[in-house]
């Protein structure tokens, strides 16, 4: 997203590279959480302070072992699904208001292989797949940013998520 928006992600703080930019017209701020995976809420929240904004207006795109390699879906709020970034986030920001885009990664046979399996490079089957997936989550992105903004502004004057 960065690099088809031109957007660099030159700065560091709040535990994060980052860069801001503009994306349908919407300001936004990409950033990349320099913690373990595991750990990545405590990035976000120090974003959140940082810019004065509230959860409703974050995005977060993360993997999803319970969707297969290629699938993706759009949540608003919900629980972790045992996603343990997820589960950071959510648990640092006290609340599972905020967006999400789930990339579906598939599910390994034996439940004991999941951490190998997310940690293991993709086929050559499967990174010919991901470059596919890699453009439709870009534009999910883009799509939801513009319905965030609709919603963010909307809800400013009812003060209601």
């Amino acid at each position: 997203m960065a690099e088809k928006q031109r957007i660099a992600l030159s700065q560091s703080k709040h535990k994060a590279l980052y860069g801001e930019g503009e994306i349908e017209g919407c300001r936004v701020m990409i950033a990349k959480p320099m913690t373990y995976m595991n750990n990545s809420g405590q990035a976000a929240k120090l974003i959140l302070s940082a810019l004065e904004i509230s959860p409703n207006q974050v995005l977060v795109v993360h993997d999803d072992i319970d969707l297969p390699l290629g699938k993706i879906k759009i949540k608003k709020k919900g629980g972790d699904a045992g996603q343990l970034g997820v589960r950071s986030i959510t648990e640092k920001f006290g609340t599972d208001q905020y967006y999400r885009i789930r990339v579906g990664v598939g599910r390994p046979d034996d439940v004991e292989d999941i951490v190998d399996y997310v940690l293991t490079p993709f086929t050559e089957a499967e990174n010919k797949l991901l470059n596919e997936v890699v453009e439709e989550a870009l534009l999910k992105v883009e799509e939801t940013l513009v319905e965030m903004n609709k919603r963010n502004n909307q809800t400013e004057e009812s003060e209601e998520w």
